[in-house]
Order: C-alpha cells, then sequence, then structure tokens
C-alpha cells in the first residue's frame, strides 16, 4: 500500500518549507530527497524526525520498491526529461510540479494526451507564477460573462532570498525571447518589452512592468479559453527595474549568455539586498458582465515569496495525497480554485472531492473588484 510522500529537491530552498508543512501533518511518511544524503540528512534533523532523509537523483534508474510504496512525489526541480515523471504516472504514484518550465509542462502535457495508462495525477503550474496567477485569473473570469484578455502583473521583492535555480532562469530570462498568445495566435516576444502601469493596491502603488516569459500566458488561453494573455514582471526597486529595461533596450542584456558574467549576475542577485522581501500579484480580467464592458480585478500581496509558493504547493499536495483526484496531467487551475473570506485565500479542490474541505494560504492579503473599461 502505497504511504510516502518523496519530495525531490526537499532540502532545497522551497523544498524544505514544503517538507516542514507536509510533515505536520503527516509526520513519518515524508521523505526530503535529493543527490546528496548528507545535506538531506542535515536538513532533517531540524524536524524532529517528522521528516525523513532519501538519497534520490533523477537523472538515474527509478527504484521500483520506491514507487510501490510512495503515493505522492513533489518534484521541486527543473527538468527537461519526463521519464522519471512517467514512471511515477504509469505506477499510480501521484505527481506535483513545482517548477516554472513552460516546456518541460509542454512535453508532459503532450504524455498525457498520446500515452495510456496514467494511474495517477499530475499537478502543474504550482506556486506563485505560475500557480496563484493561473487561480487568480479564474477567479476573475468566472465573475465575467465572456473574458476576452488577462492581464497579469508580479511584483518581486529584490530583499528576499531565492533559490539557486530561480535566480538563474530570472537571470536567463531577462534577454530571452518567448511566445505568449495573442487574439488566438502564438506571437513573438521580448523579455522587459512592452511597458505598462500597473497599480497593485495597498503598499505598492503604481509601478512600471515589462513583459516575461511565465508559463502562465502560455497554458491559460488553452485552460481557460481566453483569447489574449500576457504576464509582466517588475521589482521593488523601480532603479533596478528600469535599469534591467535599459539594458534590453540597448542590448546589454546578451552579456548574460556569456558564462562568467551569467554567474556573477546570478550571485550578485543573490547577495545583494536592494529592497524589501515583498511581493505582489495583479490580475486584470478584460470582458463582459450584464452587457456592459469591464475589468474584474484581484490581486494579492504578501511577504517572502518562497513561503507562499511553499504554501500553495504544500496545499495540492495534501490534497493529492487525502483525496480522489481524475489521473492523467492537469494544470492547478483545472483541478483547484481559491476561497477568499474577507481578506484571506484557501485553496479547494473544484471538483468538490471528499476530504479536508480547504487548505488556508496564511501570510497573504487578498483583494478584489471591478471597473468599467
Amino acid at each position: 500500500m502505497k504511504t510516502d510522500i518523496v519530495v525531490v529537491g526537499g532540502y532545497g530552498h522551497v523544498g524544505a518549507e514544503i517538507c516542514r508543512l507536509l510533515g505536520e501533518q503527516h509526520p513519518g511518511v515524508v521523505y526530503a530527497a535529493g543527490r546528496s544524503l548528507e545535506r538531506a540528512e542535515q536538513f532533517c534533523r531540524t524536524s524532529g524526525g517528522k521528516v525523513k532523509p532519501l538519497r534520490l537523483s533523477v537523472g538515474e534508474a527509478i527504484d521500483e520498491e520506491l514507487l510501490k510504496r510512495t503515493k505522492l512525489v513533489v518534484m521541486c526541480l527543473d527538468q527537461q526529461d519526463t521519464s522519471f515523471a512517467e514512471a511515477c504516472l504509469r505506477s499510480g504514484t501521484h505527481y506535483v510540479d513545482v517548477s516554472a518550465n513552460g516546456e518541460y509542462f509542454r512535453l508532459l502535457q503532450s504524455l498525457g494526451d498520446t500515452a495510456a495508462g496514467l494511474k495517477g495525477t499530475a499537478v502543474l503550474s504550482v506556486g506563485l507564477a505560475p500557480g496563484l496567477t493561473n487561480l487568480l485569473s479564474l477567479k476573475a473570469v468566472n465573475e465575467l460573462d465572456r473574458c476576452e484578455r488577462i492581464d497579469i502583473s508580479i511584483m518581486l521583492g529584490l530583499g528576499d532570498s531565492h533559490g539557486q535555480a530561480a535566480l538563474e532562469w530570472t537571470v536567463d530570462s531577462l534577454g530571452s525571447a518567448f511566445e505568449r498568445v495573442e487574439q488566438g495566435r502564438k506571437v513573438a516576444a521580448r523579455s522587459f518589452t512592452e511597458r505598462k502601469q500597473v497599480n497593485f493596491g495597498g503598499t505598492p502603488g503604481t509601478l512600471k512592468t515589462y513583459l516575461f516569459p511565465f508559463s502562465d500566458q502560455q497554458i491559460l488561453p488553452y485552460t481557460l479559453k481566453v483569447p489574449s494573455v500576457a504576464t509582466r514582471l517588475c521589482f521593488d526597486s523601480r532603479a533596478a527595474t528600469s535599469g534591467i529595461a535599459l539594458m534590453r533596450k540597448i542590448g546589454l542584456t546578451a552579456l548574460f549568455r556569456n558564462k562568467v558574467i551569467r554567474k556573477l549576475t546570478v550571485q550578485a542577485f543573490g547577495k545583494l539586498r536592494l529592497g524589501s522581501e515583498q511581493y505582489a500579484v495583479k490580475v486584470d480580467a478584460y470582458g463582459v458582465r450584464g452587457g456592459k464592458a469591464v475589468v474584474m480585478e484581484a490581486g494579492i500581496e504578501g511577504i517572502r515569496e518562497s513561503v507562499i509558493t511553499a504554501r500553495v504547493a504544500a496545499g495540492v499536495a495534501l490534497s493529492v495525497y487525502e483525496e480522489t483526484h481524475p489521473a492523467g496531467i492537469h494544470h492547478i487551475e483545472q483541478l483547484f480554485k481559491l476561497q477568499a473570506n474577507g481578506t484571506q485565500l484557501s485553496l479547494s479542490s473544484a471538483a468538490g472531492a471528499s476530504g479536508r474541505a480547504e487548505y488556508p494560504l496564511d501570510g497573504l492579503t487578498f483583494w478584489s473588484g471591478v471597473r468599467s473599461q
């Protein structure tokens, strides 16, 4: 009988927090897994026995005995190969992915579309962005009779601490080209272009934001059937945001492709504390309600992006572990929704699966509203 929860990358920046949250609810069956058994053991000693260490490398042949006892895998590492996820799902082991690799998601989705025999449930787009951005978009769209466009805006604090993988992805994305969907068609886009002023509400106020290759804008046109979606980013430091936009404009972000410069930039992002630990998300859904053209607004703000990412992941993981969801490949907004109680949010199963009703998302403040276009 499958009982165990394996968090791959479980002693990392986000993975460790996920292990702690899951270990509180299911002590003794949660494993912090990774290539370094020493680091896993070191972390687990801080859990009071609620989390156990496990050496596991997704690049090696998977242990069949491990799959026989593992009910759920939470993946906190970026991957290029779907073989590990496929082995889990074929064995009936559920799979929750906390990465943000759009190309990897496409590979996994094709696996679900073309391969038979997937016995486990896979949930993708789990975290802040993608993740809460998807669920806030769903909440806004459900308030409209028809949605024509979604604009997602994200503010990250430069005083926050982030994991190595997140820092590397951010630096690599500063000068990247990518695709998004406009009027139902894929269009080319460039990172840190197409500036837009966004009022995040509350403390952040109005900031300049720029296009950035978050995978939610590639997923939501299909899961929510919205013709146009764009996701933009800014930092809480206006000077840093403007400086990066200028570097992009004059072509200096191309220097990040140099290995030495890239390494130094990642280190600088990791060490410098130019702002706060605050994050904020704003969703503007343009459409029609009651015959009038309106914009549904939904936003959140809080402290420490990695903590809310872990709480979203833990809520999804607990639901998948404790409840029954359909087998196959799904994004978070296809199985879950947000419940609002004033300024507080909780996560719940959209299909109303039996088990725990809601999973609180403590530590953030929610707001919503409507305005005329």
